[in-house]
């Protein structure tokens, strides 16, 4: 069975998405369509602007939704998911790929979502630290065993752990971490705490836009970081996308579960390989690829 697979907030590089651009015209429809909908240039920012300018939070989401539903809806009657899974933002991805949400909606959704962060990321000074090397339960022990906010934000693969939350706990979380064994625990370049409580704020003010935004049925199942499992009723959907905010992303069981119910080949859509390689870690025997027109 194939899964298609959609990567998130990290992906984005300077002419992201050119090459799709130039060789479908569902593709540049698309690109316009985003100008318009967004309110400034994002086609001039992918394709020219500066890393710093595709590091912004209002740019850097829509930038990989764009960029990966063009590819998406460029490949045209070839691409026919038997399941779909996205990493935090690429849940958005897929949604429009499994026929749930349209482009239009989705995009304007991934825009409030950016800046429904944002704010949430200038409230409060938080991180995040990628930790490697140490089991899970580990990890999650020591994080509520720091004062503070600080807790298990992405379970990328088995050994690789994302903590995120304030500046000063995720620190401390650090150097206890190293104390026990962690190969590596690095406070990553991000300006806020996604999926943790300090994202509360945001998940707040995006209730209202996912409420009234139309989830239609899926044409397949979407595996969703929240409940990791196979989901196709547009409620259950709705309610896990909204929590997604505050909630870990389950990338690991995600893809055990796709796994143990028939995936074969995983078909990354969108900027980069990281989603291939997580997926490699999780099982040696996996088929992967990147799709491309």
């Amino acid at each position: 069975m194939k899964a298609y697979i959609f990567p998130g907030q990290g992906a984005q590089f300077t002419g992201m998405g050119k090459d799709v651009y130039e060789a479908s015209e569902t593709a540049r429809e698309l690109f316009k369509k985003a100008n318009e909908i967004l309110g400034f240039d994002i086609t001039k920012i992918m394709f020219e602007g500066t890393a710093e300018e595709l590091k912004e939070t209002k740019v850097t989401q829509p930038a990989i939704f764009l960029h990966s539903v063009a590819l998406f809806k460029a490949l045209g009657e070839e691409a026919v998911p038997q399941m779909v899974a996205g990493h935090s933002l690429g849940e958005i991805s897929a949604l429009v790929a499994n026929g749930v949400l349209s482009f239009e909606d989705s995009l304007r959704l991934v825009s409030q979502r950016a800046q429904a962060m944002q704010k949430a990321c200038d409230t409060t000074p938080s991180t995040m630290a990628a930790i490697l090397g140490l089991e899970d339960e580990l990890v999650e022990a020591v994080c509520a065993d720091v004062d503070g906010v600080v807790v298990a934000a992405n379970y990328n693969c088995p050994g690789q752990l994302i903590i995120s939350g304030t500046v000063e706990a995720v620190n401390e979380a650090c150097e206890r971490l190293k104390e026990r064994g962690a190969k590596r625990a690095l406070v990553l370049p991000v300006g806020g705490a996604f999926h943790s409580p300090l994202m509360e704020p945001a998940r707040e003010e995006l209730a209202a836009a996912i409420e009234m935004t139309t989830f239609s049925e899926p044409k397949c199942p979407i595996y969703q970081n929240v409940s990791t499992t196979a989901v196709t009723d547009p409620a259950e959907i709705k309610k896990n996308l909204l929590f997604q905010l505050t909630a870990p992303v389950k990338w690991t069981q995600s893809v055990q579960n796709m796994i143990a119910d028939g995936a074969t080949e995983f078909i990354e859509v969108g900027p980069g390989k990281v989603l291939q390689g997580l997926v490699k870690k999780i099982d040696r025997q996996a088929q992967t690829s990147s799709a491309s027109i």
